[in-house]
């Protein structure tokens, strides 16, 4: 092999002290295969080293949990009545900016892979996208193509695509951002873990043939978005969502014909992931020979070999009895099975070719939560934040008319129908989809009971960039918030955190300061972090994108007849206002489509209080008090009222009548958090009041349903249901 040199190092994304530490592990230098497992395992990507301490400290620990964070390929939660959850959230953002559809696509197959390695089938589907400024042309392709790598996948695979949400800021520009989340269930008895076991037992890759895509894309993911790392078009894989599909099946057969002891999807750094990770979890060794592969390309190195990322393929660990059984059941199913090593008791990733030894290392140098490379980066709070958050926002002029600012408010792409979107997807596949795209959360019901479970995905960048503490406590709390308004009560979270370079002391302070206001939020909700994915690097030549940390909501409910929506229902039924009205302007849809300003310092989020609101809508749910819950989020009341007029069958008429406390503009259009709107039938209202009053929320009479065309709030905003429905559903151009 060629000799190490201080530009092949480098080349690999290892540090000086790195590769120190890599002589002291093995006692001698690294070969380039050896080199290239150290880079991808110790690539951000794979080993979260800049962020692992962070993440340490968010509330894993719950009554309902079965699997950990960190701990599998998925986080587990128990449902009762012997079913669970799978479900996990993860990014494919350097992919997709340089590959659409392909890393869209390849996105939602890495995220099915680790909920069905679980031994989950699949359920749903989720995404979070965020994007340029949609006027761009370069930006419109952008998104055209990823959601039909999404779509397709998806569609051709046949899970429901149910919801999500999709962002426009000019901070993202250039570095789009693509999380998959996926939902799967599975009966206690047919958990999957990870962890290799049993000295002596066979090590089989299954799925597709492996070929040369993909090589590094581990490592590529953990570095910033140049024009020289758009060179790099080898590290975005391409799927087959048909033989994804077949594997499926395969998989949960012998899973559930009791035939495997660890099995683990090859995502992110491919065989030398999967192989260095089940041997690390299980405090065992491997030893695989790279020339038994499958390959579909001629004249592959072992290099090539084990840093490929070529999709469909997982790595089973067998006790010989069951060899036979395993290999006939993916022949049954037309796919590769071939056992390519065994399980030893050296602790050592040990990898031949042809049976000449090629890399051995210890795994647990190679592992999340081992003994590999972890940092605490400097952190420096940005000077941004004092001017941004000092912002005197009562010297504003307003406009006289507030027709025309709801109906661009409606128009504006970040709260404009996404319908455009969600209707590429198959969200009815499967016939568990309960409430569609377009409400607050999915719903999906659980086949063969009463059962049903509630999903949202949920964060405004902007918020955390203006205040990364509130912003990510805001994040959970409108993921729970909109769970809530379904129905369901909130039990678990994943999350995706998408962040700019870790080295930045200003990204580190926002990454650290997310991380503590999830932390609060989620204690606070009792609904502990499953796991996730850490998606750092997200620059464009202006800087870091805004601090995303996406939330990944699961919820429950005992009975899918009780999903609620947020559209009206019934002409005469009374509108209520939940919760103390804003008075902030602050970080709000309105600054930034009126008056192009991105500043203020957001409402911080009462933890106390939204847990009050949360309990007290589920009672009224669950009592068949309300007819129609939906939160406020962006835009405000004013956007969250006419939203609930946009029924998909028809078109309801508002009249709306209520005192102002503070300026018009903030009435209307602020956003805070901690409120919702209901609808209900008058002979309702006495119940109301006395729930709400139990659980201590404000509780506001603002207006009646009615047949009309009309839609009026006070004196300010008086305008035809039918203008604001059409502002509402063309805004968004794709």
């Amino acid at each position: 092999m060629s000799p190490i040199t201080d530009t092949i190092i480098a080349e690999h994304g290892i540090s000086p002290d790195e590769y120190d530490y890599i002589l002291k592990i093995l006692g001698r230098e690294p070969n380039l295969v050896e080199l290239g497992i150290f880079s991808v395992m110790w690539s951000e990507h794979a080993s979260y080293k800049n962020s692992i301490l962070q993440l340490k400290t968010l509330p894993k620990e719950g009554s309902m949990m079965l699997a950990k964070a960190g701990e599998e390929n998925a986080g587990v939660v128990d449902i009762g009545d012997d079913l669970a959850i799978s479900f996990k959230i993860e990014s494919h953002n350097h992919p997709s900016a340089l590959e659409p559809y392909h890393g869209a696509a390849t996105g939602v197959g890495g995220i099915l892979r680790d909920i069905f390695t679980m031994g989950a089938r699949p359920i749903a589907a989720l995404n979070s996208l965020r994007f340029g400024n949609p006027d761009n042309p370069q930006v419109k392709h952008l998104l055209a193509e990823v959601v039909h790598g999404i779509a397709d996948y998806g569609n051709c695979f046949g899970v429901p695509t149910v919801g999500g949400e999709i962002y426009f800021e000019d901070s993202y520009e250039g570095n789009p951002l693509v999380n998959a989340m996926a939902i799967g269930l599975l009966r206690h008895t047919n958990l999957a873990k990870s962890a290799a076991a049993g000295v002596g037992n066979a090590v089989i890759i299954v799925g597709a043939k492996t070929g040369r895509d993909g090589i590094h894309g581990a490592t590529f993911a953990s570095i910033e978005l140049t024009e020289e790392s758009e060179e790099k078009r080898t590290a975005v894989q391409v799927g087959d969502p048909f033989y994804e599909k077949l594997l499926l099946e395969a998989t949960l057969e012998i899973i559930n014909a009791g035939l495997v002891v660890g099995i683990q999807d090859m995502g992110a750094a491919g065989l030398t992931c999967s192989s260095s990770e089940m041997a690390g979890k299980g405090e065992v060794g491997i030893e695989i020979d790279v020339s038994k592969v499958p390959q579909r390309e001629t004249g592959m190195s072992t290099y090539e070999i084990m840093l490929s990322e070529s999709q469909e393929r997982m790595l089973v660990i067998v006790e010989p009895q069951n060899i036979e059984r395993v290999l006939a059941i993916f022949q049954k199913w037309d796919l590769d099975a071939v056992q390519i090593g065994i399980i030893t008791d050296d602790k050592k990733l040990r990898v031949l070719n042809n049976g000449s030894l090629e890399a051995e290392i210890p795994a647990e140098y190679l592992v999340l939560g081992g003994k590999a490379p972890v940092y605490k980066r400097d952190s420096q709070r940005p000077d941004y934040l004092d001017e941004l958050q000092g912002m005197d926002l009562s010297l504003l002029n307003h406009p006289v008319d507030f027709n025309e600012v709801l109906i661009k408010l409606l128009k504006s792409p970040n709260i404009a129908s996404k319908r455009k979107v969600f209707c590429q997807y198959d969200h009815m596949v499967g016939i568990g989809t309960t409430i569609e795209p377009g409400s607050d959360a999915a719903v999906i019901r659980i086949g063969g009971s009463d059962k049903a479970i509630a999903a949202a995905t949920d964060c405004n960048g902007r918020y955390c960039y203006l205040n990364p503490y509130e912003g990510a406590k805001a994040a959970v709390a409108e993921a729970a918030r909109n769970v809530a308004c379904s129905g369901a009560t909130p039990i678990a979270i994943t999350n995706c955190l998408n962040f700019g370079n870790p080295h930045k002391p200003e990204v580190y302070y926002g990454f650290s300061e997310c991380i503590r206001g999830m932390k609060d939020a989620c204690l606070a909700f009792e609904t502990p972090v499953t796991g996730g994915n850490v998606s750092f690097y997200n620059e464009n030549p202006d800087g870091a994108i805004y601090p995303t940390p996406v939330i990944g909501m699961l919820g429950v409910m005992q009975d899918f007849r009780k999903a609620c929506t947020q559209y009206f229902k019934h002409a005469g039924d009374q509108v209520y206002l939940l919760g103390t009205r804003s008075k902030n302007l602050g970080g709000s849809e309105y600054l930034k489509v009126i008056h192009n300003i991105v500043g203020g310092d957001i409402t911080p989020v009462d933890l106390v209080a939204e847990k009050a609101l949360q309990d007290c809508i589920l009672e009224l749910i669950n009592s068949d008090i309300v007819n129609s819950a939906h939160d406020l989020s962006d835009g405000g009341l004013a956007v969250a009222l006419a939203e609930c007029c946009f029924h998909p069958q028809r078109s309801f008429g508002l009249k709306a009548e209520f005192v102002i406390e503070q300026d018009e503009a903030t009435a209307y259009f602020g956003e805070s958090g901690a409120n919702i709107i209901v609808s209900l039938n008058p002979a309702s209202a006495s119940d109301l009041e006395a729930v709400t009053a139990k659980h201590g929320i404000e509780c506001t009479k603002i207006g009646v349903v009615t047949e009309s065309e009309a839609f009026i709030i006070n004196e300010a905003i008086a305008n035809c249901v039918l203008t604001l429905r059409e502002a509402f559903e063309q805004g968004l151009d794709i």
